[in-house]
C-alpha cells in the first residue's frame, strides 16, 4: 500500500486516550481500573493540598459504579475562552485542560498534565459530574468521553446553600477493561497512604455492593508520615522507641522525612511527591539515601564507634532495617509518565540532603542511645555482608554461581531457548525419579531438592549460600542472587515448584516461595515463576476414571453419582506414588496440565510492602503475629488437610 498524507491519522478529542489507554492508566486490567479512582481522588487531595477540602468519601456502589465526593473548592462552571465551553465541559472533554499548570489554581497539586478527569472520562460508558458552588447545583452528563445534553443548574437546598464540592460518578467502559471490578483492599490500602500524607483530610471508603454487607473504613490521621512509619512497623520489633521526624519549608517546598529502624533484614522506604507514590524513585529518594549514608558514618567515626581501620558503612548496610517515608510537595515536580513513577527534579536531591542531614545530625547527638543502638545494627549488616561477600566469592571460585558447572542431580533440557525451556522444582528423589521419566526432555528440565529447605526469612545472605539446596537452586537457574540477579540470565522462563499436595509439600513451597520473593523478586515480576497443580485423587467407576483436584472437586463429583453406584477412590499426597505417564497427564503435559503464576496481587504501588508484611509474619521469630494472623483467617480456610 503507498505511503504518504493519507495515511497520517490524526486522533480528535479523547480518541487517543479510548485507542491507547494504556498510555494513560498503565493497563486495562486490575490496575488500569483502579487508576481510574485514584485520577479522581488525587484531584480531591489536590484540593485538600490547597487548603480547600477536609473529606473525600468514595463509594462502590452496586453494579461497580463508583462515586467521589468531596468538599473542595467545586470545579469552576463559567465559561471558558478559549474553548467557549463551560470549564466543567472542559476539564471533563479536552485532555491538557485544568488549573495546575501555572500554578494559579494550585500551589503544590499531584495532577500536573490535565489528563486524569478527561481520561476517566473517556474510558467510562456512562459519567455523571455535579458541582456545588455559588449557591447553586450544576450537572452535566457524559458518555465515553463527549457530552450529553448541556450543563445544568439549580437552586441548592437550604443544607446546601453555603457548601461547596464535586461529586464524580462514572462506570468504567467494559469494551475497554477486562473486567469491572474494584478490590477493596486495593482501593483502602491507597487511600490509608493519602491519608497519612495529608494531616487531619477525611476519607471514607464505603462499599454497597450486596455481598460487601456494608463494608466501610474512615482514616484520619493527625500524626502524619510519623504515625505511617509507626503502622508500617506495627509488627516489627524496633530499635528506636518513638520513630524521628523532620517537617521543613525550603524556597516554597515542603519536605517531610520519617523514619525509624527495627531489627529484621529487609529496607522499608517509600517515597512520595505532592501525595503520589513515586515507586521508582527519584531525586528525592537519593538525596535521602545520600544523606543517610553520610551522616551515620559521620557519627560513628566521631563517637569511635568505626576505627580508623574500619572501612565506611556502605548504602546498603545503613538500609537494612530500615523504615522510612520520604514525602515532598513542591510547585513544579518532573514526573516520568502519567503515572508518575519516578522524580527527576534536580534540585530537590540537594533540598532533602540538606534538611533531612541537618535534622538527622541534631537527631543523633541528642539521642546517643538510640544512635549507638542504629550503628550497632548497621555493623552488624557490614559484617554480615562481608561474610557472604566471601561466601559468594568462594561460591563462583568453585563455579557454582557463574553457570560453568551445572549441578549433577538436574536433569536438563536440550532446549537453549530460555523463552522455550521449564525448570520443575521437586521435592526428594521419589518424585524426580518420576518427574524425569514422565517429562519432556527437550524443553523441561527438573532438579530435585533433597534436605530441610532453609527458612530464610531468618537467615543472612551467607548462610544461604552455605545450604545446598538453595545454591544448588541458584546455580541451575544461573542468574546469580539478590543485588547480582541478572533476570535476562535465567535459563528457564518457566520455573515451576511442583511439591506434594500435603502440609509438608504446602510448607516447602512456601518456603521457596519466601526464598524467591527475598533474593530473586525479579523472577516474580517478570512473570517466570508458577506453581503446580497436582491431582488429590483419582476416581474409578467402572472403566472410568477421572481426576480431581481438591476435596471440594471430589464433593461435587460425588454428588452427581446416581444412588448406589460404586466407586473406587485413591488418594496421592506425594507425587512419588503416582506413574511417570500420570504426572505428564496431570500436572506436567502443557496440554492439559493447570498452572498457577506468582504474582503480587493489586496496587503496584503498595504490593512490595503487603507481600513483606505478609512473608515478614508468617516466616519470621515473631510468634504471636503468626498466631493471631492464623486465628484471625483460619475461617476461610477451604480445604485444610491434617
Amino acid at each position: 500500500s503507498e505511503y504518504n498524507a493519507s495515511s497520517i491519522q490524526v486522533m480528535e478529542g479523547l480518541e487517543a486516550v479510548r485507542r491507547r489507554p494504556g498510555m494513560y492508566i498503565g493497563s486495562t486490567g486490575e490496575r488500569g481500573l483502579h487508576h481510574l479512582v485514584y485520577e479522581i481522588v488525587d484531584n480531591a487531595v489536590d484540593e485538600a493540598m490547597a487548603g480547600a477540602c477536609t473529606r473525600i468519601d468514595i463509594t462502590i456502589e452496586e453494579g461497580n459504579w463508583m462515586t467521589v465526593v468531596d468538599d473542595g473548592r467545586g470545579i469552576p462552571v463559567d465559561k471558558h475562552q478559549k474553548t467557549g465551553l463551560s470549564a466543567l465541559e472542559t476539564v471533563m472533554t479536552v485532555l491538557h485542560a485544568g488549573g495546575k499548570f501555572e500554578g494559579s489554581g494550585y500551589k503544590v497539586s499531584g495532577g500536573l498534565h490535565g489528563v486524569g478527569a478527561s481520561v476517566v472520562n473517556a474510558l467510562s460508558e456512562d459519567l455523571r459530574v455535579e458541582v456545588l458552588r455559588n449557591g447553586k447545583v450544576y450537572s452535566q452528563n457524559y458518555s465515553r468521553g463527549k457530552a450529553v445534553g448541556k450543563l445544568k443548574s439549580s437552586k441548592a437546598t437550604k443544607e446546601q446553600k453555603d457548601k461547596t464540592g464535586t461529586k464524580v460518578r462514572w462506570l468504567a467502559d467494559s469494551e475497554i477493561f477486562e473486567a469491572v471490578d474494584y478490590d477493596f483492599e486495593t482501593l483502602q490500602q491507597r487511600f490509608r497512604e493519602s491519608a497519612y500524607l495529608n494531616r487531619a483530610l477525611w476519607i471514607h471508603l464505603q462499599d454497597d455492593r450486596p455481598e460487601a454487607q456494608g463494608r466501610e473504613i474512615n482514616f484520619y490521621f493527625e500524626g502524619g508520615i510519623r504515625s505511617y512509619v509507626r503502622y508500617l512497623n506495627r509488627e516489627r520489633e524496633v530499635l528506636q522507641a518513638t520513630p524521628f521526624d523532620t517537617n521543613r519549608e525550603v524556597d516554597g517546598s515542603s519536605l517531610e522525612v520519617a523514619l525509624q529502624y527495627t531489627d529484621g533484614l529487609n529496607e522499608h522506604v517509600y517515597a512520595f511527591c505532592n501525595t503520589i507514590n513515586t515507586i521508582d524513585g527519584g531525586s528525592h529518594l537519593t538525596g535521602f539515601r545520600s544523606a543517610l549514608t553520610r551522616l551515620l558514618n559521620d557519627y560513628a567515626r566521631k563517637n569511635k564507634l568505626l576505627s580508623d581501620k574500619d572501612p565506611n558503612l556502605s548504602g546498603d548496610d545503613v538500609r537494612d532495617g530500615l523504615t522510612a517515608v520520604i514525602s515532598v510537595k513542591i510547585p513544579e515536580p518532573q514526573f516520568e509518565g502519567q503515572t508518575k513513577t519516578r522524580l527527576g527534579n534536580p534540585e530537590v536531591k540537594g533540598q532533602v540532603e540538606s534538611v533531612f542531614g541537618e535534622a538527622l545530625s541534631e537527631y543523633l547527638e541528642g539521642h546517643p542511645r538510640e544512635a549507638r543502638r542504629i550503628i550497632e545494627k548497621c555493623l552488624t549488616s557490614a559484617r554480615a555482608r562481608e561474610a557472604a561477600r566471601k561466601a559468594r566469592d568462594l561460591v563462583v571460585r568453585k563455579g557454582a554461581l557463574d553457570g560453568a558447572t551445572l549441578p549433577g542431580m538436574l536433569a536438563d533440557c536440550t532446549e537453549r531457548d530460555p523463552s522455550l525451556s521449564e525448570l520443575f522444582i521437586v521435592e526428594g528423589p521419589s518424585a524426580g525419579g518420576s518427574a524425569k521419566a514422565g517429562r519432556d526432555r527437550r524443553t523441561q528440565a527438573i532438579l530435585p531438592l533433597r534436605g530441610k529447605i532453609l527458612n530464610v526469612e531468618r537467615a543472612r545472605l551467607d548462610k544461604l549460600l552455605a545450604h545446598d539446596a538453595f545454591r544448588i537452586l541458584i546455580t541451575a537457574l544461573g542468574a546469580g542472587i539478590g543485588e547480582d540477579f541478572e533476570a535476562e540470565k535465567v535459563r528457564y522462563h518457566k520455573v515451576v515448584i511442583m511439591t506434594d499436595a500435603d502440609v509438608d509439600g504446602a510448607h516447602i513451597r512456601t518456603l521457596l516461595l519466601t526464598f524467591f520473593f527475598r533474593y530473586m523478586p525479579h523472577l516474580i515480576d517478570n512473570g517466570y515463576l508458577y506453581i503446580a497443580q497436582p491431582p488429590l485423587f483419582r476416581v474409578q467407576n467402572g472403566k472410568s476414571g477421572t481426576w480431581l483436584f481438591s476435596d471440594r472437586e471430589l464433593e461435587r463429583w460425588v454428588e452427581r453419582q446416581k444412588d448406589g453406584a460404586k466407586y473406587s477412590l485413591q488418594r496421592y499426597k506425594g507425587l512419588g506414588e503416582m506413574n511417570a505417564d500420570q504426572l505428564w497427564d496431570t500436572t506436567m503435559n502443557p496440554e492439559t496440565r493447570t498452572l498457577l503464576q506468582v504474582k503480587v496481587e493489586g496496587d503496584v504501588s503498595l504490593m512490595d510492602h503487603e507481600a513483606d508484611e505478609i512473608f515478614a509474619k508468617l516466616m519470621g521469630d515473631d510468634v504471636a503475629a503468626r498466631r493471631k494472623f492464623i486465628e484471625s483467617h483460619a475461617a476461610e480456610v477451604v480445604n485444610l488437610d491434617v
